[in-house]
């Protein structure tokens, strides 16, 4: 490994990658299905409030549901049609959530999005831009990210950094809208950094994507003009090299207090895919109702890289790819590290969904767990220097609620814990239950 490439110094892990299922596939587009079943909370705060009834009339773009209050985001159909019904949906997390099932006009034209020059904007017509779009953080909880662009008038940010790392084992969307859209990135970042009123964006990428780095190189060397200059930080391949606050160290050398924000130690963080929805949003005006995912694993006959509308059933993308296979043991949203196994293909894609992976016995463990060894192979493991295996052994012992003491709330879930565990103990789903007992 190239010793000058950068990392963060405490803790990570090196699973198998598996990205080569999907990462020399172009992104393909999904033909729209015949009905879409959009979530109304895709984002971090409250759910959204519906603004349609059954039987309204909606085109492609139109906003469906509104937040009177607090956090959140905006939420666009991805297709012209009718209301079919409002009521609630399947959820990966919250089991079930509100929702708003559309019928697609199949006879309707696609609807068109003119760009425009965005420069003499002001910031809040920038701004007010990202926020009309419903954009949220794409690769991470969805956080509304005008909110996000709206630090505290006491913080010194001086610097943005964009996430094109991609450190989840399986998941190619990051690394293929880089190499298919890299001017697109660029001009997203200009925006972000003309909203925060700064200079300097430096992206990370991990370097087990050469071909990204060169086109976001290539890209970046003519968009570093007009005062702006934007970077490309290659990484060490390590997980989690993509989490906000390892990759802040990574790339900057600053490290950001326990409960404290980005904005604390004078940084922005952006996905490299939520840059992108904000140059659709500002340069188009455009809202943020699809999105690039892989569909990947062993399970699925054709594994890809597919732009899919939003509120998409899982379903209908195992339709389009010609089905699961045999072996089919575990379908997951998102990645292998931080996503959740699903029991139903009868669950829409959101803002937030990265992939589905479709997996067989051969690509999990699925073996019983067994009592914590004393190893401390976790401790060390951990990124955040936390102790996962005490948490593990208090939940089990019914005292959930005793675990802030090991920082149980300073844990983001990468899943490194569980993953170099030999005993194979579930630490991840104990620490959320811990945060769920600890915070009653």
């Amino acid at each position: 490994m190239n010793d000058s490439l950068l990392t963060f110094p405490r803790g990570g892990v090196h699973p198998p990658e598996a990205k080569s299922l999907t990462a020399h596939l172009a992104v393909e587009t999904l033909p729209i299905p015949e009905e879409v079943e959009i979530l109304l909370n895709q984002h971090f705060g409250a759910p959204c409030k519906p603004l349609v009834k059954k039987k309204d009339q909606v085109a492609e773009g139109d906003v469906i549901g509104g937040v009177e209050k607090g956090l959140g985001a905006a939420i666009h159909t991805s297709v012209t049609g009718t209301v079919k019904t409002i009521g609630a949906s399947a959820h990966p997390i919250a089991v079930k959530a509100p929702s708003v099932v559309i019928q697609t006009d199949t006879g309707a034209a696609p609807r068109e999005w003119p760009a425009s020059d965005w420069k003499a904007l002001p910031r809040d017509g920038l701004l007010g831009r990202v926020k009309n779009a419903g954009i949220v953080g794409i690769g991470g909880a969805g956080f509304p990210t005008h909110v996000k662009l709206s630090p505290p008038p006491d913080a010194k940010v001086d610097a943005l950094v964009l996430n094109g790392a991609e450190c989840e084992p399986y998941l190619t969307t990051d690394h293929r809208l880089m190499l298919e859209h890299p001017e697109k990135v660029v001009e997203g970042a200009k925006i972000l950094l003309s909203i925060l009123g700064i200079k300097d964006c430096r992206i990370g990428i991990e370097a087990n994507k050469p071909d990204a780095i060169e086109a976001m190189k290539a890209a970046c060397g003519e968009a570093s003009s007009n005062g702006f200059n934007v970077t490309v930080s290659p990484l060490k391949v390590k997980y989690p090299q993509g989490s906000e606050k390892q990759l802040i160290q990574s790339i900057t050398g600053r490290r950001v207090p326990g409960f404290g924000l980005p904005f604390d130690v004078g940084v922005i963080v952006q996905n490299v895919g939520t840059a992108k929805a904000i140059y659709d949003a500002v340069v188009l005006q455009k809202p943020l109702y699809e999105k690039i995912i892989t569909v990947s694993g062993r399970g699925i006959a054709r594994p890809a890289n597919l732009s899919v509308r939003i509120g998409t059933r899982i379903s209908d993308i195992v339709s389009f790819l010609g089905g699961t296979t045999s072996g089919l043991a575990k379908v997951v949203l998102g990645g292998p590290m931080m996503g959740f196994a699903v029991s139903t293909l009868d669950i829409p894609v959101t803002k937030t969904t990265s992939g589905v992976l479709f997996l067989t016995e051969d690509e999990i463990d699925a073996r019983p767990y067994g009592q914590c060894i004393r190893c401390g192979w976790c401790l060390e493991a951990c990124p955040m220097g936390l102790l996962p295996n005490e948490i593990g052994v208090y939940v089990e012992a019914g005292r959930a609620g005793d675990t802030s003491r090991f920082g149980v709330f300073e844990c983001f879930e990468c899943g490194c814990c569980a993953y170099t565990c030999p005993a194979k103990r579930p630490l991840v789903q104990f620490i959320r239950l811990a945060k769920m007992k600890a915070k009653k």
